[in-house]
């Protein structure tokens, strides 16, 4: 699981920063951003849309349209769904769904570097107060 970035507190008072996010964006909006990445993580870990958005205090609804937003932006599914049965349902996240998840942990790393070293030039520059 990976962290997600919140301003830099020093007590009670935010620190100046640069910071930032990443997200992809498709024919539809959004394609691939934090949220979606840690639903398809939560896909794979349960199998199962349901769990996956309790676990993320999120509405059935809410997830359901997540993954189909980012199904039909796809080239192929990310998230691949089996009816119920004497087993129940579930859903199973794709091979292409595991390589969306890694290559946007790569991006996020990647920004979050640049965002750190950005942030060096900014420290330096007596912009703030201290």
């Amino acid at each position: 699981m990976h962290k997600q970035t919140k301003p830099v507190r020093a007590g009670k008072k935010l620190v100046p920063g640069l910071r930032g996010r990443v997200w992809i964006d498709g024919t539809d909006g959004t394609f691939l951003g934090y949220g979606r990445v840690v639903m398809l993580e939560r896909i794979r870990e349960f199998g199962s849309i349901t769990k996956a958005a309790k676990s993320m205090e999120m509405s059935y609804r809410r997830a359901w349209d997540l993954v189909d937003s980012m199904n039909r932006q796809a080239k192929r599914p990310f998230v691949e769904l089996a009816t119920g049965g004497k087993g129940g349902g579930g859903a199973r996240v794709t091979e292409d769904g595991e390589r969306a998840i890694h290559l946007f942990w790569k991006f996020s790393e990647d920004f979050e570097a640049f965002v750190a070293k950005e942030q060096q030039k900014l420290s330096a520059d007596e912009l703030f107060k201290k």
